[in-house]
Protein backbone atom coordinates (compact mmCIF):
# COMPACT_ATOMS: atom_id res chain seq x y z
CA UNK A 1 0.00 0.00 0.00
CA UNK A 2 0.97 2.89 -0.94
CA UNK A 3 1.46 5.99 1.68
CA UNK A 4 0.88 9.90 1.07
CA UNK A 5 1.90 12.60 3.32
CA UNK A 6 -0.08 15.64 2.97
CA UNK A 7 2.33 17.32 5.53
CA UNK A 8 5.68 17.03 7.26
CA UNK A 9 4.42 16.12 10.24
CA UNK A 10 2.21 13.37 9.04
CA UNK A 11 5.09 11.14 8.25
CA UNK A 12 5.92 10.95 11.90
CA UNK A 13 3.10 7.86 11.95
CA UNK A 14 4.46 4.60 11.59
CA UNK A 15 3.42 2.69 9.18
CA UNK A 16 4.77 -1.35 8.63
CA UNK A 17 2.71 -3.27 5.67
CA UNK A 18 2.28 -6.90 6.48
CA UNK A 19 0.54 -10.15 4.40
CA UNK A 20 -2.71 -8.66 4.19
CA UNK A 21 -2.49 -5.59 6.84
CA UNK A 22 -0.89 -2.58 7.90
CA UNK A 23 -0.28 -1.58 11.28
CA UNK A 24 0.29 2.00 12.25
CA UNK A 25 1.52 3.82 15.71
CA UNK A 26 0.99 7.70 16.18
CA UNK A 27 0.11 9.66 18.90
CA UNK A 28 -3.24 10.24 20.31
CA UNK A 29 -5.72 8.97 22.78
CA UNK A 30 -9.39 9.02 20.73
CA UNK A 31 -10.70 7.96 17.34
CA UNK A 32 -14.08 8.74 15.50
CA UNK A 33 -15.83 8.68 11.91
CA UNK A 34 -15.20 5.57 9.20
CA UNK A 35 -18.18 6.47 8.42
CA UNK A 36 -22.32 6.47 9.98
CA UNK A 37 -22.18 4.13 12.75
CA UNK A 38 -25.13 3.80 14.91
CA UNK A 39 -23.15 2.25 18.07
CA UNK A 40 -20.48 5.34 18.59
CA UNK A 41 -19.13 8.49 17.55
CA UNK A 42 -15.76 7.24 19.37
CA UNK A 43 -14.07 3.93 18.23
CA UNK A 44 -10.85 3.57 20.18
CA UNK A 45 -10.47 -0.22 20.61
CA UNK A 46 -13.77 -0.84 19.26
CA UNK A 47 -13.52 -2.53 15.60
CA UNK A 48 -14.88 -1.04 12.76
CA UNK A 49 -15.58 -2.71 9.71
CA UNK A 50 -15.08 -1.26 6.20
CA UNK A 51 -18.34 -3.03 4.51
CA UNK A 52 -21.53 -1.60 3.22
CA UNK A 53 -24.32 -3.79 4.14
CA UNK A 54 -28.06 -3.75 3.73
CA UNK A 55 -29.71 -3.87 7.69
CA UNK A 56 -33.00 -3.78 8.38
CA UNK A 57 -33.49 -1.14 11.93
CA UNK A 58 -31.19 -1.82 14.82
CA UNK A 59 -28.05 -1.73 12.94
CA UNK A 60 -25.71 -1.94 15.73
CA UNK A 61 -21.88 -2.39 14.45
CA UNK A 62 -22.80 -2.50 10.68
CA UNK A 63 -23.45 0.03 8.48
CA UNK A 64 -25.14 1.83 5.38
CA UNK A 65 -22.10 4.04 4.36
CA UNK A 66 -19.11 3.22 5.22
CA UNK A 67 -16.33 5.65 5.04
CA UNK A 68 -12.41 5.06 5.18
CA UNK A 69 -11.84 8.45 6.54
CA UNK A 70 -11.05 8.38 10.27
CA UNK A 71 -9.78 11.56 12.97
CA UNK A 72 -7.46 11.33 15.66
CA UNK A 73 -6.37 14.37 18.20
CA UNK A 74 -3.33 14.94 15.92
CA UNK A 75 -3.59 12.68 12.45
CA UNK A 76 -6.10 11.58 10.27
CA UNK A 77 -5.85 9.01 7.95
CA UNK A 78 -7.87 8.10 4.45
CA UNK A 79 -7.41 4.52 3.17
CA UNK A 80 -8.19 4.88 -0.37
CA UNK A 81 -9.41 1.41 -1.28
CA UNK A 82 -12.68 -0.33 -2.55
CA UNK A 83 -12.50 -3.52 -0.53
CA UNK A 84 -13.60 -4.62 2.40
CA UNK A 85 -11.33 -4.23 5.34
CA UNK A 86 -11.83 -4.05 9.68
CA UNK A 87 -9.97 -1.48 11.59
CA UNK A 88 -8.88 -2.67 14.82
CA UNK A 89 -7.49 -0.31 17.93
CA UNK A 90 -5.75 0.19 20.61
CA UNK A 91 -4.41 2.32 23.46
CA UNK A 92 -2.03 3.36 25.84
CA UNK A 93 0.93 5.51 27.38
CA UNK A 94 3.02 5.33 23.99
CA UNK A 95 0.30 6.08 21.30
CA UNK A 96 -2.47 4.27 19.72
CA UNK A 97 -1.72 0.70 17.71
CA UNK A 98 -3.60 0.52 14.56
CA UNK A 99 -4.29 -2.25 12.26
CA UNK A 100 -5.98 -2.14 8.97
CA UNK A 101 -6.78 -6.00 8.19
CA UNK A 102 -7.94 -7.09 4.90
CA UNK A 103 -6.67 -7.61 1.31
CA UNK A 104 -5.42 -4.70 -0.28
CA UNK A 105 -4.19 -4.22 -3.89
CA UNK A 106 -1.09 -2.89 -4.79
CA UNK A 107 -2.97 0.37 -6.02
CA UNK A 108 -4.87 1.11 -2.64
CA UNK A 109 -3.13 3.87 -1.07
CA UNK A 110 -3.03 5.59 2.65
CA UNK A 111 -3.44 9.13 2.82
CA UNK A 112 -2.17 10.63 6.77
CA UNK A 113 -2.40 14.57 7.63
CA UNK A 114 -1.93 16.08 10.89
CA UNK A 115 -3.15 19.11 13.06
CA UNK A 116 -6.76 19.21 14.90
CA UNK A 117 -10.12 16.89 13.70
CA UNK A 118 -11.10 20.66 11.82
CA UNK A 119 -7.52 20.73 9.75
CA UNK A 120 -6.85 17.45 8.88
CA UNK A 121 -10.94 17.05 7.97
CA UNK A 122 -10.62 19.98 6.15
CA UNK A 123 -7.50 18.79 4.83
CA UNK A 124 -8.38 15.26 3.52
CA UNK A 125 -11.54 16.21 1.97
CA UNK A 126 -9.86 18.38 0.02
CA UNK A 127 -7.69 16.15 -1.33
CA UNK A 128 -10.46 14.18 -2.42
CA UNK A 129 -11.91 17.35 -4.17
CA UNK A 130 -14.05 19.18 -1.31
CA UNK A 131 -18.31 18.51 -1.52
CA UNK A 132 -21.38 19.32 -3.65
CA UNK A 133 -23.73 21.87 -2.23
CA UNK A 134 -27.00 20.82 -2.63
CA UNK A 135 -30.19 23.42 -3.75
CA UNK A 136 -31.50 25.44 -0.78
CA UNK A 137 -35.11 23.98 -0.85
CA UNK A 138 -33.57 20.50 0.80
CA UNK A 139 -33.09 22.50 3.86
CA UNK A 140 -37.66 22.82 4.15
CA UNK A 141 -39.33 19.87 5.40
CA UNK A 142 -39.61 16.53 3.78
CA UNK A 143 -42.70 14.44 4.04
CA UNK A 144 -42.47 10.91 2.67
CA UNK A 145 -44.72 7.74 3.09
CA UNK A 146 -44.48 4.33 1.51
CA UNK A 147 -48.44 4.07 1.74
CA UNK A 148 -49.05 6.67 -0.82
CA UNK A 149 -49.09 5.21 -4.23
CA UNK A 150 -51.47 7.05 -6.37
CA UNK A 151 -51.88 11.18 -7.42
CA UNK A 152 -54.66 11.12 -5.17
CA UNK A 153 -53.16 9.57 -2.38
CA UNK A 154 -50.46 12.41 -3.02
CA UNK A 155 -52.42 15.24 -3.64
CA UNK A 156 -54.55 14.59 0.16
CA UNK A 157 -51.72 14.46 1.54
CA UNK A 158 -50.08 18.00 0.61
CA UNK A 159 -54.23 18.99 0.99
CA UNK A 160 -53.94 18.19 4.69
CA UNK A 161 -50.21 19.92 4.77
CA UNK A 162 -51.51 22.80 3.63
CA UNK A 163 -54.73 22.81 5.76
CA UNK A 164 -52.59 22.15 8.94
CA UNK A 165 -50.14 24.46 8.26
CA UNK A 166 -47.03 22.26 7.60
CA UNK A 167 -45.03 24.43 5.13
CA UNK A 168 -43.60 21.35 2.53
CA UNK A 169 -40.52 21.50 0.79
CA UNK A 170 -39.76 18.11 -0.48
CA UNK A 171 -42.64 15.19 -1.47
CA UNK A 172 -40.89 11.94 -1.49
CA UNK A 173 -42.82 9.04 -3.35
CA UNK A 174 -41.73 5.60 -3.21
CA UNK A 175 -44.93 3.27 -4.74
CA UNK A 176 -45.08 5.91 -7.87
CA UNK A 177 -43.87 3.24 -10.37
CA UNK A 178 -45.51 -0.06 -11.79
CA UNK A 179 -43.41 -2.04 -9.05
CA UNK A 180 -41.77 -4.09 -12.38
CA UNK A 181 -39.66 -1.56 -14.60
CA UNK A 182 -39.64 1.41 -11.92
CA UNK A 183 -39.64 3.79 -14.47
CA UNK A 184 -43.33 3.64 -15.37
CA UNK A 185 -45.93 6.21 -13.47
CA UNK A 186 -48.44 3.40 -14.48
CA UNK A 187 -51.23 5.84 -16.04
CA UNK A 188 -52.96 2.89 -17.40
CA UNK A 189 -53.95 2.05 -14.22
CA UNK A 190 -55.49 5.33 -13.74
CA UNK A 191 -53.40 5.76 -10.73
CA UNK A 192 -51.26 9.07 -12.36
CA UNK A 193 -53.37 10.36 -14.72
CA UNK A 194 -51.29 13.44 -14.80
CA UNK A 195 -48.21 13.58 -12.85
CA UNK A 196 -46.76 16.33 -15.21
CA UNK A 197 -49.58 18.66 -14.16
CA UNK A 198 -49.39 17.44 -10.60
CA UNK A 199 -45.92 18.34 -10.41
CA UNK A 200 -46.39 21.63 -12.01
CA UNK A 201 -49.12 22.50 -9.58
CA UNK A 202 -46.73 21.88 -6.79
CA UNK A 203 -43.62 23.88 -8.31
CA UNK A 204 -46.27 26.84 -8.14
CA UNK A 205 -46.12 26.11 -4.24
CA UNK A 206 -42.73 26.11 -3.34
CA UNK A 207 -42.78 22.13 -3.30
CA UNK A 208 -40.52 19.65 -4.76
CA UNK A 209 -41.53 15.73 -5.82
CA UNK A 210 -38.35 13.36 -5.48
CA UNK A 211 -39.16 9.97 -6.62
CA UNK A 212 -37.85 6.32 -5.66
CA UNK A 213 -35.63 4.06 -7.17
CA UNK A 214 -33.86 0.77 -6.74
CA UNK A 215 -30.86 -0.46 -9.38
CA UNK A 216 -32.41 -3.89 -9.87
CA UNK A 217 -33.70 -5.27 -13.11
CA UNK A 218 -36.32 -6.91 -10.86
CA UNK A 219 -37.30 -10.86 -10.30
CA UNK A 220 -41.25 -10.67 -10.21
CA UNK A 221 -43.25 -13.17 -8.09
CA UNK A 222 -44.36 -16.07 -9.57
CA UNK A 223 -47.08 -15.76 -11.67
CA UNK A 224 -46.96 -12.10 -12.26
CA UNK A 225 -46.22 -11.09 -15.82
CA UNK A 226 -45.38 -7.90 -17.23
CA UNK A 227 -44.82 -7.70 -21.15
CA UNK A 228 -43.11 -4.24 -21.34
CA UNK A 229 -40.19 -5.90 -18.06
CA UNK A 230 -39.84 -9.08 -19.95
CA UNK A 231 -38.87 -7.30 -22.97
CA UNK A 232 -36.10 -5.32 -20.97
CA UNK A 233 -35.35 -8.43 -19.11
CA UNK A 234 -34.66 -9.82 -22.65
CA UNK A 235 -32.48 -6.81 -23.93
CA UNK A 236 -30.28 -6.55 -21.05
CA UNK A 237 -29.22 -10.47 -21.46
CA UNK A 238 -28.93 -9.50 -25.18
CA UNK A 239 -26.67 -6.87 -24.94
CA UNK A 240 -24.91 -7.50 -21.58
CA UNK A 241 -26.40 -4.68 -19.29
CA UNK A 242 -26.37 -6.71 -16.20
CA UNK A 243 -23.33 -7.51 -13.81
CA UNK A 244 -22.38 -10.89 -14.62
CA UNK A 245 -21.02 -14.41 -13.50
CA UNK A 246 -17.69 -15.53 -13.92
CA UNK A 247 -19.65 -17.71 -16.76
CA UNK A 248 -21.39 -14.65 -18.49
CA UNK A 249 -24.67 -15.48 -17.08
CA UNK A 250 -26.34 -12.57 -15.53
CA UNK A 251 -24.98 -11.98 -11.77
CA UNK A 252 -28.85 -12.25 -9.25
CA UNK A 253 -28.84 -11.13 -5.67
CA UNK A 254 -28.99 -14.11 -3.49
CA UNK A 255 -32.15 -15.42 -1.66
CA UNK A 256 -32.67 -14.16 1.64
CA UNK A 257 -31.48 -10.61 0.66
CA UNK A 258 -33.75 -7.64 -0.18
CA UNK A 259 -34.54 -8.36 -3.84
CA UNK A 260 -33.69 -11.99 -4.47
CA UNK A 261 -33.46 -13.03 -7.90
CA UNK A 262 -33.24 -9.81 -9.84
CA UNK A 263 -30.83 -8.78 -11.95
CA UNK A 264 -27.95 -5.85 -11.19
CA UNK A 265 -27.54 -3.07 -13.83
CA UNK A 266 -23.84 -2.18 -14.07
CA UNK A 267 -23.20 1.35 -14.33
CA UNK A 268 -19.43 1.18 -15.33
CA UNK A 269 -21.28 0.12 -18.68
CA UNK A 270 -22.20 3.45 -20.75
CA UNK A 271 -24.29 1.75 -22.40
CA UNK A 272 -26.23 0.16 -19.49
CA UNK A 273 -26.04 4.36 -18.22
CA UNK A 274 -27.66 5.00 -21.46
CA UNK A 275 -30.01 2.39 -21.89
CA UNK A 276 -31.29 3.26 -18.04
CA UNK A 277 -31.47 6.72 -18.22
CA UNK A 278 -33.01 7.14 -21.65
CA UNK A 279 -36.07 4.96 -19.68
CA UNK A 280 -36.00 7.90 -17.19
CA UNK A 281 -35.88 11.02 -19.46
CA UNK A 282 -39.14 11.75 -19.87
CA UNK A 283 -39.73 12.37 -15.62
CA UNK A 284 -36.92 14.73 -16.02
CA UNK A 285 -38.99 16.89 -18.88
CA UNK A 286 -41.84 16.67 -16.56
CA UNK A 287 -39.97 19.01 -14.11
CA UNK A 288 -39.12 16.07 -11.21
CA UNK A 289 -36.87 17.45 -8.48
CA UNK A 290 -34.48 14.43 -8.00
CA UNK A 291 -34.63 10.91 -7.14
CA UNK A 292 -34.37 8.59 -3.93
CA UNK A 293 -31.75 6.13 -4.79
CA UNK A 294 -32.30 3.67 -2.25
CA UNK A 295 -30.75 0.27 -2.16
CA UNK A 296 -27.43 -0.49 -3.85
CA UNK A 297 -26.00 -3.01 -1.53
CA UNK A 298 -26.61 -5.93 -3.57
CA UNK A 299 -23.60 -6.80 -4.56
CA UNK A 300 -22.77 -10.29 -2.31
CA UNK A 301 -20.50 -12.15 -4.41
CA UNK A 302 -16.54 -11.56 -4.63
CA UNK A 303 -16.33 -13.01 -8.27
CA UNK A 304 -19.04 -10.95 -10.06
CA UNK A 305 -17.88 -8.77 -13.21
CA UNK A 306 -18.58 -5.61 -14.39
CA UNK A 307 -17.40 -4.29 -18.01
CA UNK A 308 -14.62 -1.58 -16.11
CA UNK A 309 -12.67 -4.90 -15.08
CA UNK A 310 -13.93 -4.62 -11.18
CA UNK A 311 -14.58 -7.62 -9.15
CA UNK A 312 -17.25 -8.09 -7.10
CA UNK A 313 -14.24 -7.69 -4.14
CA UNK A 314 -14.04 -4.00 -4.99
CA UNK A 315 -17.78 -3.24 -6.05
CA UNK A 316 -19.42 -4.91 -2.88
CA UNK A 317 -18.24 -0.88 -1.49
CA UNK A 318 -18.05 0.84 -4.24
CA UNK A 319 -21.55 -0.29 -6.21
CA UNK A 320 -23.87 1.76 -4.61
CA UNK A 321 -21.40 5.17 -5.08
CA UNK A 322 -21.16 3.91 -8.98
CA UNK A 323 -25.24 4.21 -8.89
CA UNK A 324 -25.52 6.99 -7.00
CA UNK A 325 -22.90 8.89 -9.13
CA UNK A 326 -24.66 7.53 -12.65
CA UNK A 327 -27.62 9.43 -11.51
CA UNK A 328 -26.18 12.81 -10.77
CA UNK A 329 -24.60 12.64 -13.93
CA UNK A 330 -27.93 12.57 -15.23
CA UNK A 331 -30.27 14.43 -13.47
CA UNK A 332 -27.35 17.12 -13.02
CA UNK A 333 -26.11 19.97 -9.99
CA UNK A 334 -30.10 21.06 -10.04
CA UNK A 335 -31.32 18.23 -8.58
CA UNK A 336 -31.09 16.09 -5.85
CA UNK A 337 -29.91 12.46 -4.72
CA UNK A 338 -31.31 11.08 -1.38
CA UNK A 339 -30.05 7.89 -0.77
CA UNK A 340 -29.08 5.36 2.11
CA UNK A 341 -25.83 3.76 1.34
CA UNK A 342 -22.50 4.83 -0.53
CA UNK A 343 -18.80 5.04 0.04
CA UNK A 344 -16.21 6.70 -0.66
CA UNK A 345 -16.92 9.35 -2.99
CA UNK A 346 -20.16 10.39 -0.72
CA UNK A 347 -18.51 13.57 0.21
CA UNK A 348 -19.06 14.95 -3.55
CA UNK A 349 -22.60 13.29 -3.64
CA UNK A 350 -25.38 15.16 -2.55
CA UNK A 351 -28.08 13.84 0.14
CA UNK A 352 -28.03 10.66 2.60
CA UNK A 353 -30.68 9.48 4.89
CA UNK A 354 -29.70 6.86 7.95
CA UNK A 355 -31.95 4.35 6.59
CA UNK A 356 -34.48 1.84 8.10
CA UNK A 357 -35.25 2.34 12.24
CA UNK A 358 -37.73 1.12 14.74
CA UNK A 359 -39.92 3.79 15.96
CA UNK A 360 -37.82 2.71 19.86
CA UNK A 361 -36.29 5.19 21.85
CA UNK A 362 -32.91 3.04 21.91
CA UNK A 363 -33.05 3.91 17.71
CA UNK A 364 -33.57 7.51 18.29
CA UNK A 365 -30.53 7.44 20.41
CA UNK A 366 -28.70 5.50 17.51
CA UNK A 367 -29.63 7.98 14.86
CA UNK A 368 -27.92 10.87 16.90
CA UNK A 369 -24.49 9.33 17.12
CA UNK A 370 -25.19 7.56 13.11
CA UNK A 371 -25.61 11.88 11.99
CA UNK A 372 -22.40 12.77 14.43
CA UNK A 373 -20.08 9.83 12.68
CA UNK A 374 -21.37 10.55 9.19
CA UNK A 375 -20.54 14.49 9.58
CA UNK A 376 -17.29 13.75 10.33
CA UNK A 377 -16.59 11.13 7.83
CA UNK A 378 -17.49 14.26 5.43
CA UNK A 379 -20.99 13.50 5.11
CA UNK A 380 -22.54 17.21 5.42
CA UNK A 381 -25.99 16.66 4.09
CA UNK A 382 -27.86 14.23 6.76
CA UNK A 383 -31.16 13.03 8.30
CA UNK A 384 -32.98 10.60 9.72
CA UNK A 385 -37.09 9.19 9.80
CA UNK A 386 -38.16 11.55 12.33
CA UNK A 387 -40.44 9.05 14.41
CA UNK A 388 -39.33 6.04 13.21
CA UNK A 389 -40.05 4.20 9.97
CA UNK A 390 -41.07 0.61 11.32
CA UNK A 391 -42.91 -0.97 13.48
CA UNK A 392 -45.58 -0.26 16.39
CA UNK A 393 -46.35 3.27 16.03
CA UNK A 394 -44.22 5.50 17.81
CA UNK A 395 -45.80 6.76 21.79
CA UNK A 396 -46.57 10.44 22.12
CA UNK A 397 -43.70 11.38 24.10
CA UNK A 398 -41.16 9.23 21.12
CA UNK A 399 -42.31 11.28 18.30
CA UNK A 400 -42.54 14.45 19.60
CA UNK A 401 -38.82 14.10 21.49
CA UNK A 402 -38.04 12.85 17.48
CA UNK A 403 -39.46 15.46 15.87
CA UNK A 404 -37.72 18.46 17.82
CA UNK A 405 -34.55 16.41 17.13
CA UNK A 406 -35.30 16.11 13.35
CA UNK A 407 -35.36 19.53 12.78
CA UNK A 408 -32.65 20.39 14.23
CA UNK A 409 -30.24 18.34 11.60
CA UNK A 410 -29.23 19.11 8.09
CA UNK A 411 -32.61 17.21 6.03
CA UNK A 412 -35.96 17.28 8.43
CA UNK A 413 -38.03 13.93 7.21
CA UNK A 414 -41.16 12.18 8.33
CA UNK A 415 -41.71 8.81 6.61
CA UNK A 416 -42.67 5.16 7.45
CA UNK A 417 -43.37 1.93 5.90
CA UNK A 418 -46.61 0.85 4.47
CA UNK A 419 -49.34 -1.81 6.16
CA UNK A 420 -47.87 -5.23 5.07
CA UNK A 421 -44.13 -3.69 5.42
CA UNK A 422 -41.77 -5.83 7.28
CA UNK A 423 -43.22 -5.24 10.98
CA UNK A 424 -46.92 -5.60 9.70
CA UNK A 425 -47.27 -8.01 11.83
CA UNK A 426 -47.39 -6.02 15.04
CA UNK A 427 -50.24 -4.03 13.38
CA UNK A 428 -53.27 -5.38 14.91
CA UNK A 429 -55.53 -4.02 12.35
CA UNK A 430 -55.04 -3.87 8.94
CA UNK A 431 -57.86 -0.58 9.42
CA UNK A 432 -54.94 1.12 10.91
CA UNK A 433 -52.32 3.67 9.20
CA UNK A 434 -48.70 3.15 9.92
CA UNK A 435 -48.14 6.61 8.91
CA UNK A 436 -45.59 9.30 10.86
CA UNK A 437 -47.46 12.53 9.41
CA UNK A 438 -48.51 15.12 12.22
CA UNK A 439 -51.77 15.18 11.75
CA UNK A 440 -52.29 11.10 11.56
CA UNK A 441 -50.36 11.54 14.84
CA UNK A 442 -52.78 13.95 16.16
CA UNK A 443 -55.97 11.70 15.59
CA UNK A 444 -54.00 8.91 17.43
CA UNK A 445 -52.73 11.07 20.41
CA UNK A 446 -54.61 14.13 20.52
CA UNK A 447 -54.43 18.01 19.29
CA UNK A 448 -51.07 18.65 21.18
CA UNK A 449 -49.29 16.92 19.06
CA UNK A 450 -50.37 19.09 16.24
CA UNK A 451 -49.99 22.40 18.42
CA UNK A 452 -46.14 21.21 19.25
CA UNK A 453 -45.02 19.72 15.84
CA UNK A 454 -46.21 22.71 14.08
CA UNK A 455 -44.24 25.11 16.17
CA UNK A 456 -41.29 23.20 15.01
CA UNK A 457 -42.35 22.68 11.25
CA UNK A 458 -42.86 26.92 11.55
CA UNK A 459 -39.31 27.42 12.73
CA UNK A 460 -37.92 25.38 10.74
CA UNK A 461 -39.05 27.37 7.91
CA UNK A 462 -38.36 30.35 9.62
CA UNK A 463 -34.67 29.37 10.34
CA UNK A 464 -34.05 28.28 6.54
CA UNK A 465 -31.67 31.20 5.85
CA UNK A 466 -29.53 30.14 8.60
CA UNK A 467 -29.21 26.55 7.35
CA UNK A 468 -28.43 27.83 3.97
CA UNK A 469 -26.45 30.23 5.01
CA UNK A 470 -24.03 27.57 7.22
CA UNK A 471 -24.39 24.96 4.33
CA UNK A 472 -22.62 27.52 2.23
CA UNK A 473 -19.92 27.94 4.71
CA UNK A 474 -19.55 24.29 5.40
CA UNK A 475 -18.92 23.99 1.66
CA UNK A 476 -16.46 26.34 1.11
CA UNK A 477 -14.77 25.85 4.44
CA UNK A 478 -15.61 21.78 4.28
CA UNK A 479 -17.04 21.92 8.02
CA UNK A 480 -19.24 19.88 8.87
CA UNK A 481 -22.96 21.48 9.33
CA UNK A 482 -23.07 18.98 12.55
CA UNK A 483 -20.37 19.02 14.53
CA UNK A 484 -19.75 16.60 17.71
CA UNK A 485 -18.30 18.87 20.91
CA UNK A 486 -15.24 17.82 20.58
CA UNK A 487 -14.54 18.37 16.77
CA UNK A 488 -16.01 22.08 17.56
CA UNK A 489 -14.59 22.84 20.70
CA UNK A 490 -11.52 20.25 21.71
CA UNK A 491 -10.83 17.20 23.16
CA UNK A 492 -11.56 18.14 26.21
CA UNK A 493 -15.02 17.69 25.26
CA UNK A 494 -14.67 14.33 23.69
CA UNK A 495 -16.90 12.65 26.32
CA UNK A 496 -19.62 14.30 25.34
CA UNK A 497 -21.72 13.08 22.22
CA UNK A 498 -25.32 13.78 23.50
CA UNK A 499 -25.14 17.52 21.74
CA UNK A 500 -23.91 19.12 19.03
CA UNK A 501 -23.20 22.97 17.01
CA UNK A 502 -25.68 22.91 14.18
CA UNK A 503 -23.55 25.10 12.41
CA UNK A 504 -21.34 27.49 13.99
CA UNK A 505 -24.02 29.54 16.42
CA UNK A 506 -26.56 26.69 17.58
CA UNK A 507 -25.62 24.52 20.01
CA UNK A 508 -28.52 21.84 20.40
CA UNK A 509 -29.43 19.39 23.62
CA UNK A 510 -32.04 17.13 22.70
CA UNK A 511 -34.00 14.40 25.14
CA UNK A 512 -33.16 11.09 24.28
CA UNK A 513 -34.70 9.14 27.03
CA UNK A 514 -38.47 8.17 27.80
CA UNK A 515 -39.57 10.27 30.96
CA UNK A 516 -36.29 12.31 30.42
CA UNK A 517 -37.36 16.11 31.67
CA UNK A 518 -34.35 17.78 32.11
CA UNK A 519 -30.24 17.16 31.41
CA UNK A 520 -27.60 18.84 31.76
CA UNK A 521 -26.22 21.12 28.86
CA UNK A 522 -22.42 21.29 28.63
CA UNK A 523 -21.40 25.17 27.47
CA UNK A 524 -17.96 26.15 26.03
CA UNK A 525 -16.02 29.08 26.30
CA UNK A 526 -17.95 32.10 25.13
CA UNK A 527 -21.39 33.91 25.49
CA UNK A 528 -24.52 31.53 25.14
CA UNK A 529 -28.45 32.70 24.98
CA UNK A 530 -30.24 30.11 26.56
CA UNK A 531 -33.34 30.38 24.19
CA UNK A 532 -36.00 28.95 26.95
CA UNK A 533 -34.83 30.64 29.87
CA UNK A 534 -34.51 33.92 27.67
CA UNK A 535 -31.03 34.39 29.53
CA UNK A 536 -27.36 34.71 28.46
CA UNK A 537 -24.40 33.00 30.18
CA UNK A 538 -20.55 32.45 29.33
CA UNK A 539 -18.96 29.07 29.22
CA UNK A 540 -17.32 27.30 29.94
CA UNK A 541 -19.54 26.00 32.52
CA UNK A 542 -22.43 22.65 33.09
CA UNK A 543 -25.80 23.71 33.31
CA UNK A 544 -28.97 21.63 34.40
CA UNK A 545 -32.14 22.61 32.61
CA UNK A 546 -35.44 21.19 32.32
CA UNK A 547 -37.25 20.49 28.86
CA UNK A 548 -40.72 19.08 29.30
CA UNK A 549 -41.95 17.68 25.89
CA UNK A 550 -42.14 20.33 23.62
CA UNK A 551 -38.57 21.76 24.48
CA UNK A 552 -34.92 20.59 23.40
CA UNK A 553 -31.76 22.50 24.36
CA UNK A 554 -31.05 25.18 22.28
CA UNK A 555 -28.17 27.93 22.74
CA UNK A 556 -27.17 30.63 20.61
CA UNK A 557 -23.29 31.59 20.08
CA UNK A 558 -24.76 35.71 20.64
CA UNK A 559 -21.27 36.48 18.89
CA UNK A 560 -23.23 35.72 15.56
CA UNK A 561 -23.26 38.83 13.38
CA UNK A 562 -26.81 37.57 12.67
CA UNK A 563 -27.10 37.27 16.86
CA UNK A 564 -30.99 38.79 16.50
CA UNK A 565 -31.80 37.59 13.39
CA UNK A 566 -31.32 33.97 14.81
CA UNK A 567 -32.88 34.55 18.20
CA UNK A 568 -36.16 35.82 16.56
CA UNK A 569 -36.03 32.90 14.19
CA UNK A 570 -36.34 30.45 16.72
CA UNK A 571 -38.56 32.90 19.33
CA UNK A 572 -41.94 30.82 17.94
CA UNK A 573 -40.70 27.71 19.79
CA UNK A 574 -41.00 30.19 23.11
Amino acid sequence: MKSIYLDAKASSVVMVEELDSVRLQFKGTHLWGAGEHFDRVEFLSHPRRNEVEEVFTQQGTRTYLPQPLFLSDEYAFLVQSDRVFTIESQGDEDGIQLTLQGAFSPEDSLVIASGTPKETLKKLLSYLGGVVLPPPWVFGEWASANRWRSEQDVREALDAARLHGFPISVLVVEAWSDESTFYTFGEESGLWPDPRKLIEEMDTQGEHLVLWQIPVFKALEEGRRDVRHEQDLAYVREHGLAVLNRDGTPYTIPEGNWFAGSMVPDFTNPETRDWWFSKRKYLMDMGLSGFKTDGGECILADDVLFHDGSTGKEMRNRYPQSYIEAYQEFIGPERITFSRAGYLGAQGSMLFWAGDQLSRWSELQAVLKAGLSAAISGIFWWGFDIGGFAGPMPSMELYLRSYELGSLVPVMQWHSEPIGGQFSEVMKSEDRINDRSPWHMAELYGEEVLSLTKRYSAMRNELMWYLVREATISKETLQPMMRPMFYAFGSSYADIYDQYLLGSSLLVAPILEEGQNSRAVTLPDGSWYDLFAGMTMSGPCTVEREYPIGQIGIFINTEDAEFERLRDSLAGLC
